[in-house]
């Protein structure tokens, strides 16, 4: 296990290159920002908050702390209380001996400014503010805090000592793979809340949808409740200009509640953040939509680690909505289930066009993307050199000569493909196995990449390339289950938690498709299956839609 000797005083050292970095990642939150952040946790002078807690985990110059101190004075003054009697009641770290300066500057002149003794000013502010690596340090069982606000800071894991990135990921199990920094921040600041404690950070939001973020959203899922997500991509809610896609989210430490998703624009500001926080308070509404906002109250978050959607604060109501209505597609009770195609890890010896190439029962029919253009078959005449026997075991090549020519004549490209160093007597097998039930089994096809959602149906002819996903089923009437995934209403599934591509096409990947959620078969009435299926026969999105929103029970797909 990685340890450093070096928490708890103002003596900690910190490496040359991560001070650097640190300085770098500096990006200091608006004041208006900071109100609203420490009024959507609850931080307000009303309360006796010389009894909690709050800490600031990276708090620069103090653009939290001051804020948070005047709130405190305030309150101190309310309920009769001394100075002193705050001493524990806040704790601000910082790696940077300068910023630990600064911050107790600021928070004197602001602790002179309310008329406190500078004694009582003195005795406090060494308490609260201490040179110290909150990642190594933040999280203590027998102290927990009741808030924890700030921006952590903005620094790549390529710009951190490997020693200490060992640390760090020995502290924080959700820094996995290629997370940044920010990951340990909301883990430590989550395990060290009280029940009942609130998180308020602003913050990168990517974490909420790409494969780092998937152990934080985990933990978040399971252990605590995701009650606010307030998003600010063109906010001008920094000191500097950052290309950073920030959000607000508030985390409490309790069971998973109602959760308010709102999204801004460049309008919001202080006097807009101001209507907004009277919108959440004031819970008679479920959602606003206004100039500078639009948002929208959940009956609870999504749960699980997989990626969380990112749409519309609407649109995310509604997809919550149908959630709670509908089964996913991918589905044993109805047996539908999807796939992806085979991929052979050297295409340009697997595939051909030449029906002659080997012995006839060794060429299996394929689907390709550019088959599914048009909405229909229109097969390009693709075989795969099938290695595999209908038991899925790989075929004896003695029992092939013309095919075990031709694999031994790439012989050399083959055996270099990772599946088969792995297997070097199996080196001419494809990465998949191939199921040939799947070839004669009625399927939808799905490209990889697209623009819009482009379910295709195979009778049972074609058996589906790896730039192909299908999905099978033995319950619904596949004209009807694409028409229903034609529609934009699954389209919004899709969009809402697929990768977009440059100029906006998306990943159709399995993940995703099986994200959608979907009626029973049997509750939807003839009438409307038969809409379904003539839409889709007819490549008719617009019916499908009208068709699919009332299949859902609703009126209209909001933007």
């Amino acid at each position: 296990m990685a340890t450093l000797a070096l928490f708890g005083t103002d003596d900690l050292t910190v490496p040359g290159s991560l001070e650097e970095a640190v300085e770098h990642g500096e990006v200091f939150t608006r004041e208006w920002v900071v109100e609203l952040i420490l009024d959507l946790v609850g931080y307000t002078p009303d309360r006796d908050l010389a009894a909690l807690r709050l800490v600031e985990p990276a708090c620069g110059a103090g653009a939290f702390l001051v804020p948070v101190a005047r709130r405190l004075g305030l309150s101190c003054r309310a309920h009769g209380r001394p100075l002193t009697d705050a001493i524990n009641a806040i704790r601000g770290f910082d790696l940077l001996n300068r910023h630990v300066l600064d911050a107790r500057d600021a928070l004197r002149e602001e602790l002179s400014r309310q008329g406190w003794k500078e004694t009582a000013i003195e005795a406090v502010l060494h308490t609260w503010v201490r040179k110290g690596d909150y990642l190594l340090q933040g999280y203590r069982d027998d102290n927990p805090a009741d808030f924890v606000v700030g921006n952590p800071p903005y620094v790549r894991i390529e710009d951190v000592p490997d020693d200490r990135m060992a640390a760090y990921r020995d502290a924080c199990v959700t820094m996995g793979g290629r997370a940044d920094l920010y990951i340990g921040f909301y883990e430590t600041a989550l395990r060290g809340l009280r029940p009942g404690g609130r998180l308020g950070f602003i913050c990168a939001d990517r974490w909420m949808r790409n494969q780092y973020g998937r152990r934080l959203r985990q933990l978040i899922s399971d252990r605590y409740s995701m009650d606010l997500v307030l998003t600010m991509h063109d906010v001008d809610a920094f000191h500097e200009q950052v290309s950073a896609y920030p959000a607000v989210t508030v985390i409490s430490k309790k069971a998973q509640g109602g959760a308010v998703v709102a999204d801004t624009t460049r309008a919001f500001d202080a006097s807009a953040a101001g209507d907004f926080l009277s919108w959440v308070h004031r819970n008679d509404e479920t959602g606003a939509e206004e100039a500078a906002y639009q948002a929208a109250r959940l009956p609870h978050w999504f749960s699980g680690g997989d990626s969380w959607p990112a749409a519309s604060p609407a649109r995310l109501a509604l997809l919550e909505d149908l959630g709670e209505r509908f089964g996913q597609l991918e589905n044993p009770s109805s047996r539908t289930r999807v796939g992806i195609g085979v991929a052979t890890g050297a295409d340009k010896v697997f595939l051909t066009d030449d029906a002659e190439l080997v012995e006839p029962d060794r060429l299996l029919p394929m689907a390709m993307v550019r088959d599914t253009v048009s909405g229909h078959i229109d097969w390009s005449g693709t075989y795969l050199v099938n290695p595999w026997s209908a038991q899925g075991d790989l075929v004896d090549l003695a029992h092939y000569p013309r095919m075990s020519a031709y694999l031994r004549k790439h012989g050399s490209v083959l055996k270099k493909r990772y599946v088969a160093t792995k297997q070097p007597t199996r080196w001419y097998k494809t990465i998949d196995k191939v199921d040939h039930a799947l070839l004669r089994t009625p399927k939808l096809l799905f490209p990889d990449m697209k623009l819009s959602i482009h379910p295709v149906l195979d009778e049972g002819n074609l058996y589906p390339h790896h730039n192909l996903y299908y999905i099978v089923s033995d319950t619904w009437d596949l004209s009807v289950l694409g028409g229903l995934l034609l529609s934009k209403v699954a389209q919004a599934f899709v969009e809402a938690y697929a990768v977009k591509m440059r100029g906006g096409t998306l990943r159709f990947q399995a993940q995703y498709l099986r994200r959608i959620r979907v009626p029973d078969p049997a509750q939807i009435t003839p009438e409307d299956a038969e809409a379904l299926s003539r839409a889709f026969r007819n490549r008719d999105v617009e019916a499908a839609t009208q068709a699919a929103l009332r299949v859902y029970g609703l009126t209209e797909l909001p933007d």
